[in-house]
């Protein structure tokens, strides 16, 4: 699973699931824009929202857990305070225990992107941290977003 080049450019309608994220005056940093590790922070939550809420992941007391193994990120234009991201999110590749999650930010109502990349998880046992089969049910949530 490494870095692809793109064949097509990133739009709206390449993405099957979106959440609004809001920033945060927190967010932005002395130029005035959203600093560049809160991308990672919107890459995550929209990762971490979807398993939670159609996976139904439990993410206090299951088993098994996916782990970041891998993410890239590539800024187009800048985000800031008080602008909503929505976060565009599908999952490009699919294996037995890992899943790379493609997303792409843009500014509430926009169709242009401000940032693209990708996120890896590897599904592994909370304790030992061993690679084991994507369960069920967060299988089940990934393929309905996954592309071709």
């Amino acid at each position: 699973m490494t870095d692809q080049p793109e064949t097509q450019p990133e739009t709206r309608d390449r993405y099957p699931h979106f959440l609004s994220i809001p920033t945060r005056w927190k967010d932005n940093d002395i130029y005035g824009h959203v600093n560049n590790v809160e991308y990672y922070s919107f890459f995550d939550t929209v990762i971490c929202t979807y398993l939670i809420r159609e996976g139904g992941l439990d993410i206090q007391r299951a088993p098994v857990i996916g782990v970041a193994v891998e993410s890239k990120c590539t800024f187009k234009r800048s985000l800031a305070f008080p602008d909503t991201v929505e976060a565009g999110l599908r999952i490009g590749k699919l294996g037995t225990s890992s899943a790379r999650y493609e997303i792409s930010l843009f500014r509430a109502g926009e169709d242009e992107i401000a940032a693209h990349g990708y996120f890896v998880h590897v599904f592994v046992t909370r304790g030992e941290q061993k690679p084991v089969p994507i369960p069920a049910g967060i299988r089940a949530a990934l393929e309905r977003i996954a592309v071709g």
